[in-house]
């Protein structure tokens, strides 16, 4: 059985940089080993820290040759930042390509998620995250923040559970109380064998214990200032390093921006909005722009059929060729995949086309893709795990009844033709998991005190919605927004010379523009 759209993976779509499928097929073998033995070492800056922080912060990182022209090497952490112990210790992947040119220092990229591995992004398609200049210019460096992949991971389930548990439908009637029974018994099951496998790493799978562990970073590749581009939830991790540590921030830019200072259902909301805009803009420019368009009728007829295969595949779930059974649960996560960018539309002429027909092909192409799930049922990193791990201890979960109808029907009204109508029960995955909120107070973000930070926004963004880099940029006191009038998530090194331009200029040369320059216009 699964959760359906009652867990929080469904409420609230992952923030990450869709990278390229090549981007996922690397394996590293042996690195830990080998470092300790050989490669390049790092000299860390030596700064002043406690005592007990001192090992961490000084320890030498050692590079070595893990093919592809990237070098890895694996840091050291204390699980808890607070009470810090060598027997509690985790490890941190990284992998860095050198400059091209002459360094200007370290260029530490994160590709969001949460759960997205920044390993992966930079080992395999560096020219895919950052551009020629910067490569020339910086060492760019991807890391897997803690419970990510090569570092010390969320572990929960083999490749059956999880399908089980992303793809398996409940025996009782959907929204009924034996059904919402059975979901929460898969709640508290789920929780519980990531506790077992993960050990209690599991209850500092935070954000703001990845910010500190960001700063250890900068300071043993040797240097001052973090230079930070940070995709999506990277925003996140970057605008809290901006928060906590404004005396070290060097160059910092956030692409595809979310704003801290809102609540999980204000998230989930604005994301519901944001979507549902570009769903809209989709079957606008549908009929025009593809012979094989489903849509030909309108909008608002195209979203009443949407609607009616949503209702259709709940009522009566079909199968795949491979047993997984399609419910409007697998549609709506395909469609929102092929949402996150104007060339995956093509794709939901596809994925509504078989729908009608009964067919279910580009429905788990396209999930599978966003759950990293290979073509022989092997899940290929841990990133829906480690979602889940740092999304329920970052935000806590409402709990009074008369609040979660109340946020309902607004999640109703946001996009009606693709709600779900489930019983208001919060989100089972989280109100089950086995630690629970340790975020800080949720309130806006100033920054007081760091230096100039560029803010990058997409009107058309249904992941990271333009609204939210609108207000980070007024939040955070020496932000500049930089707006891209267009489709899709994120902008930078998409080949909008106005904004890479932009964001090339300020990193190699701290030019920060006068205003908005409001890209694409």
């Amino acid at each position: 059985m699964t959760f359906t759209d009652t867990d929080s993976v469904a409420r609230t779509r992952r923030f990450a940089l869709l990278v390229p499928a090549v981007a996922l097929t690397f394996m590293l073998s042996g690195c830990v080993s080998i470092l300790e033995l050989f490669g390049e070492r790092s000299q860390p800056t030596g700064e002043a820290v406690s005592e007990e922080l001192a090992p961490y912060y000084e320890q030498v990182l050692s590079w070595v040759d893990c093919g592809d022209g990237a070098e890895c090497a694996t840091a050291t952490a204390p699980m808890d930042w607070e009470n810090p112990s060598p027997e509690t210790d985790i490890s941190l992947a990284m992998a860095r390509h050198a400059a091209t040119g002459q360094s200007m220092g370290s260029l530490f990229v994160n590709p969001g998620g949460p759960g997205a591995s920044g390993f992966d992004l930079i080992h395999d398609d560096v020219d895919f995250a950052v551009s020629a200049t910067l490569q020339e210019n910086y060492d760019v460096i991807g890391w897997d923040p803690r419970g990510v992949g090569r570092s010390t991971p969320v572990e929960c389930l083999d490749d059956d559970g999880l399908d089980e548990f992303i793809f398996g439908l409940a025996d009782a009637p959907l929204g009924s109380a034996d059904w919402l029974a059975e979901s929460e018994e898969a709640a508290v099951n789920f929780g519980q064998a990531c506790l077992e496998r993960t050990g209690p790493i599991l209850q500092f799978i935070d954000t703001q214990s990845t910010v500190r562990d960001l700063d250890m970073l900068r300071a043993i590749v040797g240097d001052e200032k973090l230079h930070y581009l940070g995709y999506s939830y990277g925003s996140d991790i970057g605008s809290y390093y901006i928060e906590n540590f404004p005396e070290n921030v060097g160059r910092i830019v956030l692409d595809g921006a979310t704003d801290s200072s809102i609540s999980v259902f204000e998230v989930g909301l604005v994301q519901t909005m944001g979507f549902q805009r570009a769903l809209e803009n989709y079957l606008v420019a549908c009929p025009s722009s593809f012979d094989d368009c489903p849509f030909t009728d309108g909008v608002d007829a195209a979203l009443v059929t949407i609607r009616e295969l949503y209702d259709r595949y709940d009522a009566n779930p079909i199968a795949a060729p491979d047993g997984r059974m399609m419910d409007a649960g697998v549609i709506d996560i395909a469609m929102s995949t092929a949402l996150y960018s104007q060339d995956s539309w093509p794709f939901l002429n596809d994925l509504f086309s078989e729908a009608a027909r009964g067919q279910t092909d580009t429905a788990f192409f396209l999930a599978d893709f966003y759950y990293s799930r290979d073509l022989d049922g092997t899940y290929t990193d841990n990133s829906l795990e480690a979602f889940i791990a740092i999304y329920c201890v970052d935000y806590p979960v409402e709990t009074d009844p008369a609040v979660l109808i109340e946020q309902q029907e607004l999640m109703r009204q946001a996009s009606p033709a693709t709600y779900r109508d489930f019983p208001p029960t919060g989100d089972l995955t989280c109100l089950n998991w086995p630690y629970q909120y340790i975020g800080p107070e949720i309130t806006e973000l100033t920054g007081a005190g760091a230096p100039p930070v560029l803010i990058i926004s997409t009107t058309g963004d249904p992941a990271t919605p333009y609204e939210w880099g609108v207000a980070l940029s007024e939040q955070l006191q020496s932000a500049q927004l930089i707006t891209y009038n267009g489709e899709g998530h994120t902008a930078y090194n998409g080949g909008v010379a106005c904004i890479d331009s932009a964001v090339d200029d300020y990193f190699v040369n701290g030019s920060v523009p006068d205003a908005d320059p409001n890209c694409g216009a």
